[in-house]
């Protein structure tokens, strides 16, 4: 009789610190697994904890916690096949990133990761002891070798596990989103599949941590490098995969191959999922920003209506003399179109009063930025009210052109919980409000259709401080500017590359000073979700105090 073994791959979303739930979802997904046959249910690395846990993995009043739902869940599932899950270990005076097999009501095996990223967003060295490289598990008729995410990036892990017995690979994976990641992943693997000659389990989390959104995408391929299953990017869900045992070894039965969505889209999907969970996550249930008639605040908005629906988002107008007629016009055309709430609010009276306080001691300066900051700082004031009494979280509404040279006011504009266009540049805001004209899903809330008005798209940005204030005033043309940036922040070029690139020495050197001198602003802002991998955070860690200047 030919052997058979069946994974129930189990791509979930869990929260950090929430042990209960996540044990809940990790027993939900047992018992699925046992009514549908499954020889062995995976969950992803670090599950129970949930990823990324960053410090509070160290504190031992976690770890105790951990253990004591492991041990519960273990005997919750005792009947029915194992079950493996992610979740930190502390042993004599150790951590350790671990796998664990719950198998007959007891922790059966734990299995410690060797490799710990310290790259990006990863600084598992700091908080993580490294793990022995383990050995195999068996689990009915099958040797399966457990790498733990980084460690499959490593040939000398699987290679270890290949020449120990490991029949199957199973890679339990907390691995988040950045652009184009999903293609490294799957090239990364198959060079261990092709190196060991063995079939592997990709398994990867979704859902919204902080600023991290774990995209899913998980996979199983056979030897050769061939693609057998794919799941789908962001959506939970189970997959029941089977393997055959052959001449030549274990091998997976043909199932879903999929066609993925372009950058923009899943751009998209990662800004709308990182909202939505992190409002679900914290306990926010209403969102407010405020509406300016411009494009961020425009994208902002449909962002937040499709994550949680038009009538959970409150947008205000906050018009000074210097707010165009378009520009509420304008404002007033997306929130129809939405079918959001919006209020109107002057700032005038409140202006005219701070001018007036202030007169004293400003006598004998000129207005200038001072002056246009308050205005902003104002709105802040304003919207932090409204949020403070309503219960609404206030979104922020900076692109990345703007927060890398620091074209915001901090208490005024920067105000607020979570920016969902933090790590997009601002030609790409452009481009994302025409992709959401031009394309609806089922997992918008918003309405379909082209629903922010062209003429937020098509018309010079202004922040309307000033009488015919834009954003030029200021600032290179936003297509110079990206360019510049992309450079100095994405790629980590010098002033020389930019130079040789084609751009103004004068412009660059400019810009890299903004960039600088800025750090303080970005080290106050708020939360959004990371779509490239060098978003401000995590990815880039500049110090505040810093006199360097490229001398190229």
């Amino acid at each position: 009789m030919t052997n058979r073994f069946r994974i129930l791959m189990c791509q979930l979303n869990p929260t950090v610190g929430d042990l209960a739930g996540n044990a809940a979802q990790a027993r939900e997904a047992h018992a699925r697994g046992t009514a549908a046959g499954a020889d062995l249910v995976a969950l992803p690395e670090m599950f129970l904890s949930g990823y990324q846990t960053q410090d509070l993995a160290m504190k031992p009043a976690f770890c105790a916690a951990v253990k004591a739902g492991l041990e519960a869940l273990a005997a919750d599932v005792a009947d029915g096949p194992p079950l493996t899950i992610g979740g930190p270990w502390m042993e004599g005076g150790r951590l350790y990133n671990a796998y664990f097999l719950l198998r007959d009501g007891r922790i059966d095996a734990v299995i410690r990761k060797h490799e710990r990223p310290n790259t990006h967003v990863f600084d598992e060295v700091r908080v993580f002891d490294e793990g022995p490289i383990s050995g195999p598990v068996s689990i009915g008729p099958v040797r399966v070798g457990f790498p733990i995410c980084e460690d499959a990036w490593h040939r000398d892990v699987c290679e270890t596990l290949a020449e120990s017995g490991a029949q199957i690979l199973m890679v339990p994976n907390g691995s988040p989103y950045y652009r184009n990641k999903l293609d490294r992943r799957v090239s990364i693997m198959v060079s261990r599949v092709i190196e060991t000659g063995l079939p592997l389990v990709y398994l990867n989390m979704v859902g919204g941590q902080d600023d991290q959104i774990f995209d899913g995408g998980s996979f199983v391929l056979n030897p050769g490098g061939q693609l057998a299953h794919q799941m789908p990017v962001f959506d939970t869900g189970d997959r029941l995969i089977a393997f055959t045992e052959t001449a030549e070894g274990w091998r997976a039965d043909a199932g879903d191959r999929l066609t993925y969505p372009d950058e923009w889209e899943q751009d998209y999907r990662v800004m709308v999922t990182g909202l939505r969970d992190y409002l679900r996550k914290t306990g926010f249930g209403k969102v407010l920003l405020g509406l300016s008639g411009g494009i961020d605040s425009a994208l902002v908005a449909t962002i937040a209506a499709d994550a949680i629906g038009a009538e959970n988002v409150r947008c205000v107008m906050l018009p000074s003399e210097y707010t165009s007629a378009h520009s509420l016009e304008d404002a007033a055309a997306l929130a129809a179109a939405l079918g959001c709430r919006l209020d109107e609010v002057s700032i005038g009276s409140a202006r005219a009063a701070v001018t007036e306080t202030l007169a004293p001691l400003f006598e004998g300066q000129e207005p200038g930025l001072t002056e246009e900051n308050i205005q902003s700082r104002l709105r802040g004031l304003y919207l932090m009210a409204l949020s403070n009494k309503f219960g609404e979280m206030l979104l922020t509404t900076g692109n990345k052109s703007e927060v890398a040279v620091g074209y915001a006011t901090i208490y005024g504009d920067m105000a607020g919980g979570y920016n969902p266009i933090k790590d997009l540049y601002k030609t790409r805001v452009f481009e994302t409000c025409r992709w959401r004209n031009r394309n609806f899903r089922d997992w918008m809330m918003g309405p379909e259709g082209a629903v922010i008005p062209e003429r937020i798209i098509t018309k010079p940005p202004s922040a309307e401080l000033r009488e015919d204030q834009k954003d030029e005033d200021s600032l290179p043309p936003y297509e110079t500017l990206d360019a510049i940036l992309d450079l100095l922040i994405e790629q980590d070029a010098s002033v020389a590359d930019c130079v040789a690139a084609g751009h103004d020495p004068e412009t660059v050197r400019r810009v890299e000073h903004l960039i600088y001198i800025s750090e303080y602003k970005r080290f106050q802002s708020a939360p959004g979700p990371r779509l490239s991998h060098k978003a401000f955070w995590l990815d880039r860690r500049y110090p505040i105090v810093n006199r360097f200047r490229d001398p190229s």
